[in-house]
């Protein structure tokens, strides 16, 4: 019966851990899948395998660290599709916590984060996110990504009126890399700091015509040239860019730039018609906060996990436990200690009590005639005996009999000695025993290990020294 319930035991805990182990490889193989579409430049976006993968890795990613790392990263790319900042955030968070060395997807975390936080205006924020990023694509040895994620940090600093540090930073790049893509992308960094930092029209010009002879970023380079004109006061060119940025943007930012642009520079315009397009940008002014709204959201999740005191608790733990195991440590070798110091002693007295035991006259060894005197020998001979029986209050014929029973004095030696009547030395025995809280048979025993308590806890001092 026994054997049977074990085997189901057994076979119900391996069941569980197939199924646990079943549910871990079906949420690998989506993540895989999440992969290979974010090769191609896709999203995979069936959001239940999905999740459903998030969660499962998320129980597992003591384990399972880089996958769910990568569940993280594909979960959160689908919430901010969806318009979901807030619980994308969390998902980029969290693969953040994780002890994954998988520095290539940790750079592409922090590239979400840093872009979140630039759509909510936090340019500070998010210029600390593509520093991770870019350090992590730094370890992952991904060049060209580093540098993105440096010419990202020169665009953030771009925002935030910093030009000097901007234009240090982007001459690293340039003196540094050597990818293509990279200094085309540069090109709008550069435009983008002569438009906000210095007010060089001119020159905002000459970048982004330089990012569209590329074919690199068309809707940017559309939209600065516009931004430029308009600056110049060239309304005709402003809105034939506007117009052609309205055509091909699908950012709401760069849509509301746009139609700011046509109501105020397109003077071919009728009433009517301007009309409809600040109805248009106001409905794009709506999205646009809306969006705010919920990136700001996430960015105080960011905030808050940046600011959090680090969790101690498992620090803590191992702090307790270490000192938890020194001191059973301590007081384990002292039990040791005292154990053996115990059995050396009890050797000893057994050595003593035999030499009394085979000696010519016990009586005389013992100095049996003067009960206070027999006292001071016992005591003194047998390690403080007479001592340690003191608060037991016993009698003086109690005391000659644990005397004797040491030295394995004989039942007619007992009788004669005590003196006691020898019908009545079993009882005798008996009761003394009970006294002393043992049986009859252990008697001696219990007065061997009685006179060995003379230190029954060692201090710390005398457990170095042992």
């Amino acid at each position: 019966m026994k054997c049977s319930y074990s085997i189901g035991v057994i076979a119900i805990v391996c069941l569980a851990v197939s199924a646990c182990s079943t549910g871990v490889r079906e949420a690998q193989e989506t993540v895989a899948q999440a992969d290979s579409l974010r090769a191609e430049g896709r999203l995979y976006d069936d959001s239940v395998r999905l999740s459903e993968a998030y969660e499962t890795l998320g129980r597992w990613q003591w384990r399972h660290a880089d996958s769910y790392v990568h569940a993280c990263y594909h979960y959160g790319r689908l919430l901010r599709s969806k318009e979901q900042p807030a619980e994308a955030m969390q998902c980029f968070i969290n693969a953040t916590h994780t002890r994954s060395d998988d520095y290539y997807m940790l750079g592409r975390v922090y590239s979400n984060m840093g872009s979140i936080a630039h759509i909510a205006g936090e340019y500070g924020v998010s210029y600390d996110m593509y520093a991770r990023c870019a350090e992590c694509f730094l370890k992952s040895g991904d060049t060209a990504l580093y540098y993105y994620g440096l010419n990202n940090m020169a665009f953030e600093l771009t925002e935030q009126g910093k030009a000097e540090e901007t234009l240090a930073l982007l001459a690293e790049i340039e003196r540094d890399c050597a990818d293509e893509n990279v200094l085309h992308k540069t090109c709008e960094t550069k435009a983008e700091l002569h438009l906000i930092c210095t007010e060089q029209y001119d020159s905002v010009l000459y970048y982004a015509n330089k990012m569209l002879a590329h074919g690199h970023c068309e809707p940017n380079g559309l939209l600065l040239k516009a931004q430029a004109f308009s600056y110049l006061g060239m309304k005709d060119s402003a809105t034939f860019y506007a117009g052609k940025v309205m055509a091909c943007a699908t950012s709401p930012a760069d849509k509301n730039n746009s139609l700011a642009i046509l109501t105020h520079d397109d003077e071919s315009k009728d009433e009517q018609a301007l009309r409809e397009t600040a109805v248009e940008q106001t409905k794009v002014n709506q999205t646009l906060e809306t969006r705010r709204g919920k990136t700001s959201q996430a960015v105080q999740l960011l905030q808050q996990d940046l600011t959090r005191r680090p969790d101690r608790r498992w620090w803590y733990i191992a702090v307790t436990l270490v000192i938890s195991g020194g001191a059973l440590s301590i007081w384990f070798h002292g039990w040791r200690r005292q154990k053996k110091v115990r059995r050396e002693h009890i050797e000893e007295l057994e050595k003593v009590c035999q030499l009394i035991h085979n000696s010519a006259d016990i009586r005389a060894e013992l100095a049996w005639s003067n009960y206070e005197q027999m006292c001071k020998t016992a005591n003194m001979r047998l390690f403080g005996i007479i001592d340690r029986l003191q608060s037991y209050a016993l009698s003086e014929k109690e005391m000659r009999l644990c005397v004797l029973v040491m030295v394995q004095a004989s039942t007619k030696q007992m009788v004669d000695w005590i003196p006691y009547a020898q019908s009545g030395l079993g009882k005798f025995k008996y009761t003394l025993a009970r006294k002393l809280g043992t049986n009859t048979s252990e008697l001696r025993t219990f007065l061997l290990h009685l006179t060995s308590q003379t230190d029954t806890f060692m201090n710390i001092s005398q457990l170095k020294n042992a």
